[in-house]
C-alpha cells in the first residue's frame, strides 16, 4: 500500500478533502483497502458490498444534511466504489457516481493513484457544491483524513 499511497499522498488527499469541503455542506471520506480478507473472498463479497459496509462503519450516513459520500478503493482490483447518502444521491444519481469511479480507475491503470483520488474528490465536491452550496459555520462532521483499512 505504501508505494501507491505514501504518507505524503495521504496528506495531499486529506488536504483536498478539507479544501473541497470548505465550499459545500457535504462530507467526503476516502478509504483504501489493499485486498479483501479471506472470509470476504470465501463469501464472494463484492467491492460494492464492502464499500457499503465501510460506509456504515465510518458512519458516513450520519450527517446533518444526508450528504456524506464515501470513495472506496479496493487496491488489489483497482476497483472504485462511491457510496452516497440519500440527500446527495437523490440529486446526483448512480450514473454520475459511476462516471467518477471509471475516471479514477483510468488514472490508477496509469499508476496515478494520488492524482486519481484527488480528481475524484474534486468531482464529488463539485456535485456537492452544486446541490448543497456554502459551508455552515464550523460544520465538519466527519474526519477528513483518509482511512487505510
Amino acid at each position: 500500500m505504501g508505494s501507491a499511497f505514501p504518507a505524503r499522498s495521504l496528506q495531499a488527499i486529506e488536504q483536498a478533502i478539507r479544501e473541497t469541503e470548505a465550499t459545500h455542506a457535504g462530507q467526503i471520506r476516502f478509504a483504501v483497502e489493499a485486498s479483501l480478507d479471506l472470509a470476504a473472498l470465501r463469501s464472494n463479497q463484492t467491492a460494492r458490498e464492502r464499500a457499503i459496509e465501510i460506509f456504515a462503519q465510518l458512519r458516513v450516513w450520519d450527517t446533518k444534511y444526508n450528504t456524506g459520500v464515501l470513495i472506496y478503493l479496493l487496491l488489489a482490483d483497482r476497483d472504485v466504489e462511491i457510496v452516497a447518502d440519500r440527500g446527495i444521491h437523490a440529486k446526483v444519481g448512480h450514473a454520475a457516481w459511476e462516471s467518477i469511479c471509471r475516471d479514477m480507475e483510468a488514472a490508477f491503470r496509469q499508476g496515478q493513484f494520488e492524482t486519481g483520488v484527488i480528481a475524484g474528490i474534486h468531482a464529488v465536491g463539485s456535485h456537492l457544491q452544486r446541490h448543497f452550496p456554502g459551508k455552515p459555520a464550523a460544520l465538519n462532521e466527519l474526519p477528513d483524513s483518509p482511512i487505510v483499512v
